[in-house]
């Protein structure tokens, strides 16, 4: 399995993180991008260094490098992650102006036909916002953002990240340790025997 992640400049970085770190895990073969401005954002909320984000994947490219294998759709891959996505990346994407890489590879995915799941970063949401989700929604794009689930009563940040970085590799067919699913919760159990 081959699966591109990109990583821009809206806050969350360490949702593309924690993906990458999970398809390492699973030997899933993984393509990077960090943008520029995602670069910046590992540096402000992480401690991760650029080099240990890098490490992580298989393959790294250049935002800038258009003729990138994945720029192509003659490149074979099961999907792309834009973790997090930007406002910026997603108006890019929803209206084919695909002046860097990762507009480029979002853009192939779409006509190859294969899985693009955005995990949208920004609070409030204003219409062109919204309008850019639900033309991309309408053509197949999964619009993904990081809302947290309590119901899972988690105890840490890792507990929240780690159900939706669960839940965003779902798309793919991809499980993950310490994932609690709504059928196994013990309120559930508890209530069942009650029945």
């Amino acid at each position: 399995m081959n699966i591109i992640v990109a990583i821009t400049g809206a806050s969350g970085v360490i949702y593309g993180i924690k993906i990458l770190q999970e398809l390492k895990k699973n030997q899933v073969t993984s393509h990077l991008i960090i943008s520029k401005w995602g670069k910046e954002t590992i540096k402000t909320e992480t401690d991760y260094s650029i080099s240990e984000v890098e490490a992580l994947a298989d393959y790294v490219y250049d935002e800038t490098d258009m003729a990138a294998p994945i720029s192509s759709g003659s490149f074979k891959c099961d999907g792309m992650i834009v973790a997090p996505c930007s406002m910026k990346t997603l108006s890019g994407i929803a209206h084919g102006y695909t002046e860097d890489l990762i507009i480029r590879a979002a853009d192939v995915t779409i006509k190859e036909k294969r899985r693009l799941i955005l995990m949208v970063r920004e609070t409030p949401l204003n219409p062109m916002h919204l309008e850019n989700m639900l033309k991309l929604s309408q053509i197949g794009v999964t619009i993904l953002p990081p809302v947290p689930a309590f119901y899972t009563k988690p105890e840490t940040i890792d507990d929240i990240i780690n159900q939706t970085v669960g839940r965003v590799l779902d798309q793919f067919g991809i499980e993950i340790d310490n994932m609690k699913r709504w059928g196994n919760l013990s309120i559930q159990k508890e209530a069942v025997k009650e029945r």
